[in-house]
């Protein structure tokens, strides 16, 4: 019964965010990010905490491999981990599965070779991580400041560019 309901809400949380976009600056100082928790499997990185990455700009992106939506979303990520790594941007893709299949190292493995995704990513097959961050979408960003505060909150495609013009402006600050 458990698993139907989680089955059912994540193709709400996936239909939810194929309807529409949502942004959000967050306004309050106590947005501490939560800290990646219940992580099963780091790929193409060492285990990474939020803590030994403070002084960055972190986006984490909420994603899946077989969701249209965060398939439409990944050529902008993959586009400011490029353009931005070498300037203190650091993005984490958090693989949090919808379909028990999605729960496989191997398949998550070939989805990041076949999408050419070279950033840090964590299996999160528990929904650990998305709990943490009352995370309810695919795909959801969360731009986390240098002093480790989740600053600015996207949900769904698009926006892209004020998304980017967030990443600028915290990567611009001191």
């Amino acid at each position: 019964m458990l698993k139907s309901i989680r089955n059912m809400a994540a193709v709400a949380a996936c239909a939810v965010a194929a309807a529409g976009s949502v942004s959000a600056v967050a306004a309050s100082n106590d947005n501490a990010a939560p800290e990646f928790t219940g992580i099963e499997k780091w790929l193409n990185s060492e285990p990474l905490t939020l803590k030994q990455l403070r002084g960055k700009v972190v986006l984490v992106d909420f994603w899946t491999y077989t969701c249209p939506n965060c398939i439409n979303t990944l050529p902008a990520v993959k586009s400011w981990h490029q353009k931005y790594k070498d300037q203190g941007l650091v993005v984490i893709g958090v693989h949090t599965p919808e379909y028990p299949f999605e729960r496989d190292t191997s398949n998550v493995k070939r989805a990041l070779e076949r999408f050419g995704i070279t950033y840090p990513v964590a299996q999160d097959n528990r929904y650990a991580t998305w709990a943490a961050y009352q995370n309810r979408y695919w795909p959801a960003f969360y731009l986390i400041d240098k002093q480790g505060k989740v600053v600015y909150t996207h949900f769904g495609e698009g926006d892209y560019a004020q998304t980017e013009a967030q990443i600028k402006t915290l990567l611009a600050q001191k």
